[in-house]
């Protein structure tokens, strides 16, 4: 299965995936901006940015959010990796992050906190689904120091 895509992103540019070769790769998936998980969560990756890029490694978030949400998000957290738009969900089903939630006891369809590795060959090495915001920055931070 290949995970190549393009999405618009943050600071009027695109990012497409087979162009992040080189480095190793952070893409995480969040419901919302500006929701107290995803703000936690993309905090978190910004207080471990410093150590990711040492480590040759970019991240980008992921969500439905418009870019003029991403930008506001970004700019109101200075957060220093790009948000990517993804409002019609082609790179959600890619990834196959959308399941059915509840939320105030209705179901609903949104995106499942997922995060995935990829080397600096591109290869997809690691995945978490449905996990918790806090503190997987570091969990993240640490799986990428294993890889060469």
């Amino acid at each position: 299965m290949t995970h190549d895509f393009t999405l618009p992103a943050t600071g009027g540019h695109t990012f497409t995936l087979s162009c992040a070769r080189g480095k190793k790769l952070v893409i995480f998936f969040y419901p919302k901006d500006n929701t107290p998980g995803c703000t936690t969560e993309s905090q978190q990756f910004r207080d471990f940015y410093p150590q990711f890029a040492q480590a040759n490694c970019e991240i980008v978030g992921i969500s439905r959010d418009s870019l003029s949400s991403h930008e506001k998000f970004k700019e109101k957290f200075a957060l220093p990796f790009d948000l990517l738009s993804d409002p019609d969900e082609t790179v959600c089903e890619l990834f196959g992050v959308m399941k059915q939630k509840n939320m105030y006891g209705k179901q609903v369809r949104g995106i499942e906190r997922s995060t995935f590795i990829f080397d600096s060959n591109g290869v997809l090495r690691h995945e978490w689904r449905g996990l918790k915001a806090d503190g997987h920055a570091g969990q993240v931070f640490d799986f990428i120091t294993t890889l060469d």
